[in-house]
C-alpha cells in the first residue's frame, strides 16, 4: 500500500472555489478508481489557506493510474488559478 500526503496552499479568498473543484474530483476518484482506498481533503485548523490531501492506494499501478486520468488533469488545470504555490507531495510506504 502507498500513502500520499499532498500539502496545498490556496490563495486567500479562493478557498470555496478550490473546495468545490476538489469535491468534484474526489467523487470521480472514488467512483472510478478501484485501487484507491482513501482520498480525503482536510483543512488546517491554524491556517485557512492550507489543505492536505490524504491518499491511500493499493499499489504503485493504482497511484500511476490516478495521475493519468483525464479528470485528474482537468481538475489540476481548474485548481491552478486558486493555488498560492506549488504543492508539496510526500510519498509513504505502508508498514505491514
Amino acid at each position: 500500500m502507498i500513502g500520499v500526503v499532498a500539502t496545498l496552499k490556496v490563495q486567500d479568498g479562493k478557498q470555496s472555489e478550490f473546495e468545490a473543484i476538489f469535491t468534484d474530483l474526489a467523487k470521480q476518484v472514488r467512483a472510478n478508481e478501484p485501487g484507491n482506498i482513501a482520498y480525503q481533503l482536510t483543512k488546517s485548523r491554524t491556517d485557512p489557506t492550507v489543505y492536505k490531501v490524504l491518499e491511500l492506494y493499493k499499489d504503485e499501478d493504482a497511484l500511476k493510474a490516478h495521475g493519468g486520468t483525464d479528470y485528474f488533469k482537468a481538475a489540476g488545470a481548474k485548481m491552478g488559478p486558486c493555488m498560492g504555490g506549488r504543492p508539496e507531495i510526500e510519498y509513504l510506504d505502508a508498514v505491514e
